[in-house]
């Protein structure tokens, strides 16, 4: 029956484009992007996102232009949803056979394709909620499953429940996306997953696709709805939600393989993050600068502490960046209280410490820096790697430990289209967080690091493949914790 209902969708999918296509000279991209952002478009639920000229969206609506000889003009900079879904009806209207490429593109904007369907007031086609790629006019579901195999050496020696045996792993996710507005969405993710001890234990290897709830049952992840204030400001609130979703630009394009611990270029000390109740926003002053700020409160779900009372465990992190389609640079602010400790998830020994309260009783809090940046080169395909970077810096007051200051550090390189489209290689090096500030008489006595390098490929439209090895030195609590391992990931994505 699933397979069924799946056929069914890619059917209808393709359907969406010939009614459209008719009047596909009509349409201004300009004219679409002010029709997405009123409220009228109450079939758009995806975010209003933009789709940069490196992404294999833009890149395979190149190749479509130039192989139909669209009239269309494509411009030189990032193109949003419905820009890129005019483009596809454009080009595809006169098409009686689609290539493998080109439905993954109609496939992919489905939705957009259908809202543009309801706008032109076509008439050759009425399809139902479900062909459109939804439960209703307003949701929207997708998902993905995840596989992995692998093994580490040296995982008994970071953690002794551990063992160095060839263990899996796999998640399953569905997100589903609800517009009220046609600017607005209600996110929920829906998780499941299981795997063995050595693929979810920091800092030996934490995939970072693994599910951290219930073994086996599926349950609400996260939860949350995002809305717009005016004109530049976004603005989050949910049970269910953690920091980075909430700020005010993505703080890298590294896209870790299989050591969750570069994700946002990061080994944790600043951004760190746990799922809670919490509360953000973001203002965009154009030219691409933008600054926003959010909290995320263990006390107001889950304990009777409270919502930002002297007892709640709560972060709270503001960042400015300047971000433009080619380059980023951002500055964050992370203040940390009543013994936040999601920053000890990739830390030595000596540094957990700062964890520690001084009486048993008093819990301590912290305030770290966070710089990053990232630039990628015009063109993919070429010996030019698109470059991550970050440090981070932490201190603490309240602890027991004879020293009040860390830091990590991130670096990351990635190639695209090297082997053949839609492939990527990434390499990674960084430093797991360490003491750099110790009391009278005592020095650092590690110096810890971690890596992994990897290659990511499509076996088809819908399955990737990411053969992954990876290791680290020190990074535990003696210069005997060095690890080393070798996994393969597969994701399947509908």
């Amino acid at each position: 029956m699933k397979l069924f209902q799946q056929l069914l969708v890619a059917g209808a999918s393709l359907s969406l484009v010939a009614p459209i296509g008719v009047q596909a000279a009509d349409i201004n991209l300009e004219d679409m992007n002010s029709y997405s952002r009123s409220t009228k478009s109450k079939r758009f639920n995806k975010n209003f996102s933009k789709i940069q000229t490196n992404d294999w969206i833009f890149q395979s609506i190149e190749k479509l232009t130039s192989s139909h000889s669209c009239d269309v003009s494509i411009p030189n900079r990032s193109i949003t949803r419905y820009e890129a879904a005019s483009i596809i009806n454009a080009c595809l209207k006169d098409v009686a056979e689609v290539t493998p490429s080109e439905m993954r593109l109609i496939n992919e904007f489905s939705t957009e394709l259908a809202a543009l369907n309801t706008r032109l007031d076509s008439p050759e086609v009425e399809l139902s909620n479900y062909e459109a790629g939804g439960f209703s006019d307003t949701t929207t579901l997708s998902g993905s499953a995840v596989f992995a195999i692998g093994a580490v050496d040296g995982a008994d020696k970071v953690d002794t429940s551990d063992t160095e045996t060839v263990q899996t792993l796999y998640t399953y996710t569905m997100d589903l996306n609800t517009s009220f507005t046609g600017d607005d969405n209600l996110y929920v993710r829906l998780r499941t997953g299981a795997n063995g001890s050595a693929l979810g234990q920091k800092p030996a290897v934490y995939h970072p696709d693994r599910y951290s709830g219930t073994t086996d049952l599926l349950a609400v992840d996260k939860i949350w709805y995002q809305f717009p204030v005016g004109e530049s400001i976004t603005a989050w609130v949910g049970p269910k939600i953690e920091n980075y979703y909430m700020y005010a630009a993505s703080p890298s394009i590294y896209k870790p393989a299989s050591q969750k611990a570069f994700k946002l270029g990061s080994a944790s000390a600043a951004f760190g993050a746990s799922t809670a109740a919490g509360v953000g926003f973001k203002y965009e002053f154009g030219e691409g600068w933008a600054v926003g700020s959010n909290v995320v409160s263990k006390g107001a779900r889950g304990s009777s502490d409270g919502f930002l009372t002297d007892e709640d465990v709560y972060k709270w992190d503001t960042m400015v960046a300047y971000t433009k389609d080619q380059y980023h640079l951002s500055l964050t602010l992370s203040q940390q209280y009543n013994g936040w400790n999601s920053y000890s998830y990739y830390a030595t020994t000596a540094a957990t410490t700062l964890f520690a309260g001084n009486d048993g009783k008093n819990k301590p809090n912290a305030q770290a820096w966070a710089t990053r940046a990232y630039w990628r080169p015009q063109e993919s395909g070429t010996v030019v790697p698109e470059v991550s970077v970050g440090f981070d810096n932490i201190s603490v007051t309240g602890n027991g430990s004879n020293f009040s200051e860390a830091s990590s550090y991130f670096i990351g390189l990635g190639w695209n289209d090297i082997v053949r489209p839609d492939d990527s290689i990434g390499l990674a090096f960084g430093q797991p967080l360490k003491p750099t500030e110790m009391g009278e008489g005592s020095t650092p006595t590690l110096d810890p690091s971690m890596w992994e390098a990897y290659y990511s490929f499509l076996l088809n439209d819908s399955v990737r493949i990411i053969p992954a090895v990876f290791g680290g030195n020190d990074v535990l609590a003696d210069s005997e914790d060095d690890i080393f391992g070798a996994m393969v990931t597969a994701k399947f994505k509908f």
